[in-house]
């Protein structure tokens, strides 16, 4: 089930990708036409203040911010493609379809998933295109929701998952997606930074990463533990561009 209206279309982040997975599960992904086009060329990290940065030398980064063999994609473009790979071994995929509710066998065991009723009007009542929800039984139920899912925080609830566990840390992203002066375009160029405008007690960052097309993904990172109530990332994210 894909609750978006297509494959990918729930798919926004910039992307980094390191093709070992790909090269284990499709060998031949290259000649399948995945769309891992834009090889990383160059690693630049920066400290930002106020009025300037400063480089880290590549020699100082640690190994996840080294991406030579990475590729620069869209996530959302290499996710399409994953579909129609697995449509053509016979996966059937069903777009459009949330997962609204979690079924559950006499022994509390899961049974499936229903999918949310189509065609309801902002008022809450059926509109003439109302279509209800149907059950799904499955001998597995794999819930891919993210970080904070509904069906996810239900499940987490009952099972008691987080028992024992520390607090989970969690970060908010925000991503465009720019088309520059093609003299300013480096394809497969990777940069990070850390520092301003965020304070030293607030973690987070930014990227921009060069993809073709004289197009680049810039996006910045905050995460959501900090103290500071009137701090808002989207406005950061303004004042870092």
């Amino acid at each position: 089930l894909e609750k978006g209206s297509e494959i990918g279309a729930h798919i926004l982040s910039g992307a980094v990708m390191d093709p070992r997975a790909i090269t284990e599960l499709i060998p031949d992904w290259k000649d399948k036409g995945a769309p891992l086009d834009v090889p990383v060329t160059e690693d630049r990290f920066l400290f930002l203040t106020a009025t300037g940065a400063k480089a880290v030398p590549n020699w100082a980064l640690p190994d996840n911010f080294r991406n030579h063999g990475n590729y620069v994609i869209s996530l959302a473009n290499v996710t399409r493609w994953l579909g129609q790979q697995a449509e053509a071994l016979g996966v059937e995929i069903f777009p459009g379809f949330p997962a609204a509710e979690v079924l559950y066998n006499e022994d509390s065991s899961v049974k499936g998933v229903a999918t949310g009723n189509l065609g309801i009007g902002k008022d809450g009542e059926p509109t003439e295109n109302f279509q209800l929800g149907m059950e799904l039984h499955a001998k597995y139920t794999l819930f891919c929701e993210g970080a904070r899912g509904h069906l996810g925080r239900q499940l987490s609830d009952r099972f008691r998952l987080r028992d024992g566990a520390d607090p989970q840390v969690y970060g908010i992203g925000i991503k465009e997606l720019w088309e520059i002066d093609p003299a300013k375009h480096k394809p497969g160029l990777v940069m990070h930074t850390a520092g301003w405008p965020l304070e030293n007690d607030t973690y987070g960052g930014s990227f921009l990463y060069h993809l073709d097309n004289n197009q680049i993904v810039v996006g910045f990172v905050v995460g959501l533990g900090y103290s500071n109530p009137y701090l808002s990332p989207f406005e950061e994210f303004q004042r870092y561009k």
